[in-house]
């Protein structure tokens, strides 16, 4: 099973960045899916996660209407759609997954249950500054 990131970069505060997880040799219809991040001397912290059974997601305050999950079924791919970003956007963002067939996907996306994920990407590294 492969989970690889990519789309990070050096984005200007109020611009837009796009990131995505594919995810290989794994049925996504069974495993919830989520974004991580880790800022510079901070915990890392869910961000968002896509529930496999419902589609429900889940988003952490500060970035609530300014972020989006959402799956490419084709391609079996999570993308984190970033808008308005600013600056305490900064961090390493990581992609994970987890079975998770019925419940949603909150149940255990939680940012102290990084390690009870099934799988894990390594990260890719967003940068807000002007």
């Amino acid at each position: 099973v492969g989970v690889e990131e990519s789309g990070g970069g050096l984005a200007q505060p109020g611009n837009s960045l796009r990131l995505s997880c594919v995810v290989s040799d794994l049925n996504l219809n069974y495993y919830s899916s989520g974004w991580f991040r880790q800022a510079p001397g901070k915990e890392r912290e869910v961000v968002a996660c896509l529930s496999a059974g419902d589609g429900s997601t889940h988003y952490l305050d500060s970035v609530q209407g300014r972020f989006t999950i959402y799956r490419d079924h084709a391609k079996n791919t999570v993308h984190l759609q970033m808008n308005s970003l600013n600056p305490e956007d900064t961090a390493v963002y990581y992609c994970a997954v987890r079975f998770l067939p019925s419940l949603v996907c909150s149940t255990e996306f939680k940012s102290q249950n990084w390690y009870g994920m099934d799988y894990r990407g390594k990260g890719t590294l967003v940068t807000v500054s002007s």
